[in-house]
């Protein structure tokens, strides 16, 4: 009923994937994380058939929760997606809504020594984990990647770290020039402890 919800012509799955690369993250953050599969109309109806897959990233600060938020008078993405399916015009795809989440508000998907291995995590156990469980096409060209802000950066490297899981990417202001935007803080930061604290780290 509108404003509040819409019936899907697809549906949706909720999961949990208990992480080894997780496991022990320096953050002490859960190694047990929520995944939200969309299937597409039609999957259950075609027993035989095999579809595309596309892994869909948040930006700084995003978990999986957030994905059900509405702005006024226009629909969430899941629900604009499942439209976009329902139409019949895009061929259907399998959505596989990923979160990366760490309590400093994101890991950029990458594998950090400070914030726990999410790229091990999302390569290695979460697109085995759906290909095992759901009827995808299981070759690079049929695998995509989706994200924007942080989850653009996401989408970025991702494909180019791992070219035989992803072969296609889609960035919405993906973050980049980190050179640009944060190398020039950092001799003011590292001269901090000098300038503000009498030039001692214990102090600091």
């Amino acid at each position: 009923m509108d404003p509040w919800s819409f019936e899907p012509r697809g549906r949706f799955e909720e999961a949990e994937i208990e992480s080894k690369a997780l496991q022990g993250n320096p953050l002490g953050d859960p190694h047990v994380r929520p995944l939200r599969i969309y299937l597409p109309p039609g999957y259950d109806d075609e027993p035989e058939r095999r579809y595309p897959s596309i892994y869909v990233i948040q930006g700084l600060t995003g978990q999986l929760d957030m994905w059900r938020n509405r702005t006024p008078f226009r629909k969430n993405f899941p629900e604009l997606a499942d439209d976009l399916f329902a139409a019949g015009d895009t061929p259907p795809t399998i959505l596989v809504y990923t979160d990366c989440w760490t309590s400093l508000g994101g890991s950029q998907f990458l594998d950090s020594p400070g914030t726990g291995k999410y790229h091990t995590y999302l390569c290695e156990e979460v697109v085995p984990w759906v290909d095992e469980r759901y009827r995808t096409l299981q070759a690079p060209e049929h695998r995509g990647i989706a994200g924007k802000s942080s989850g653009g950066y996401g989408a970025m490297v991702t494909p180019m770290l791992r070219p035989d899981l992803f072969g296609g990417l889609a960035t919405h202001a993906g973050d980049a020039l980190f050179e640009a935007c944060s190398l020039p803080e950092v001799p003011v930061t590292a001269r901090t402890p000098r300038d503000e604290y009498e030039g001692t780290s214990e102090r600091f």
